[in-house]
């Protein structure tokens, strides 16, 4: 019986530590520079921005700390928090990984080693995309 018990703690306790490990990689993967490539509006509000139609370029880096300095054209205009946290999207209602920073919140569209890709997640839907 012991030995039962011991075992479904050890196993309990090894559970517990891969989840942890694995939202630290969610989390830990966005840690990087970001440079914003193009914006594009929503259903209500199509439109395509980028550096060379706005006139400015945008780069975000976000820390391991959970801070996001965000540049634009190579000057600091924020120093802010950031949060990574399950939720639920705008449109579809179903369980995404979100960002929160500077005021808003963002469905993380797609994360890989070279894309970023945020949707806002309100009614607006303004997609952004950036390089790193």
């Amino acid at each position: 019986m012991k030995k039962l018990f011991l075992s479904f703690i050890i196993c309990f306790l090894f559970t517990s530590m891969i989840s942890v490990n694995d939202s630290k990689d969610a989390a830990g993967s966005i840690v990087n520079t970001w440079i914003w490539e193009k914006s594009i509006g929503g259903s209500d509000n199509p439109y395509v921005a980028t550096p060379k139609t706005i006139g400015f370029t945008k780069k975000i880096i976000f820390t391991e700390n959970g801070r996001v300095i965000t540049y634009k054209n190579n000057v600091e205009i924020r120093n802010s928090a950031y949060q990574i946290e399950k939720g639920k999207g705008y449109f579809d209602q179903s369980e995404h990984d979100l960002i929160t920073f500077e005021g808003k919140t963002y469905i993380i569209e797609n994360l890989d080693n070279q894309n970023l890709t945020i949707i806002s997640n309100s009614q607006d839907g303004t997609r952004t995309i950036f390089k790193r």
